[in-house]
């Protein structure tokens, strides 16, 4: 089966597209110095009310029905639902992976989502995630409004545009452990949004092998069990790749 179209476009880093020089709105938003439109808000203050837990975290519906906020939040080099966004810039990438506090704050978007999906992470550094409290919740509300999947592949680009496609890995994995080992978001169409799309938002091609090949034999009944799953994570960060080591042979 051939690969969508916008995933050979990411994949190809986006062959042919050039860079706009004099558009840079994502990048200063990312460094707070910018109002995301229509909501007219700063990522401070969207990452304030995050944290304090007073409106966008519990608040399940502004993140459900609000369509605008998403592209700001994870800019990629595709136009979205937005026209008030821009598209992600190469420069901007370059510069806002530079920057410690933007990565810091797409850390705090990424961790704003995985709640609102019924996730939380773990462990920055290996990708590992968990279940949130009330993720059951959360879990249906993914289920049964599948534009969120979209949204999905969004942030799994995003990720990789700034440099952390360790995440991508984790999440992956994490979702593949919930459908292997316990049939949670196991729908025929999450299914395929995960085939398709979110196991190839994956630019570093032995990564993107090795999960696939993985998901394929879950998919043939073998169990990811979660113990796989924080043992490869953990094998990723210590060693750079999924793969098992091969054993020295004795033989003289």
């Amino acid at each position: 089966m051939s690969l969508p179209r916008d995933i050979r476009a990411f994949l190809s880093h986006y062959h042919g597209q050039t860079d706009d020089r004099q558009a840079s709105d994502n990048l200063l938003f990312y460094q707070n110095r910018l109002r995301c439109k229509p909501d007219d808000l700063l990522i401070s203050e969207i990452h304030q009310r995050y944290a304090t837990v007073i409106h966008w975290r519990k608040d399940y519906n502004q993140l459900e029905y609000n369509h605008g906020y998403i592209q700001w939040l994870f800019p990629i080099r595709e136009i979205g639902m937005n026209f008030e966004a821009q598209a992600l810039q190469p420069h901007e990438a370059v510069a806002m992976k530079e920057d410690s506090d933007v990565i810091e704050r797409v850390k705090a978007s990424y961790g704003l989502l995985l709640d609102f999906y019924g996730m939380c992470l773990l462990s920055f550094e290996a990708g590992l995630i968990g279940r949130s409290e009330g993720y059951k919740a959360r879990y249906r509300n993914l289920l049964q409004a599948p534009h969120n999947n979209l949204r999905v592949t969004r942030i799994l680009k995003c990720l990789s545009e700034m440099g952390l496609e360790h995440l991508n890995a984790g999440f992956l994995l994490y979702v593949l452990n919930e459908q292997s080992e316990h049939k949670q978001l196991n729908t025929s169409l999450l299914r395929d949004s995960m085939d398709r799309w979110w196991a190839n938002c994956l630019r570093n091609e032995a990564d993107r092998e090795w999960i696939g090949l993985t998901i394929k034999k879950a998919r043939n009944g073998e169990i990811f069990s979660r113990e796989k799953y924080e043992a490869s994570l953990q094998r990723r960060k210590e060693l750079g790749s999924f793969a098992e080591p091969q054993l020295e042979s004795t033989d003289a």
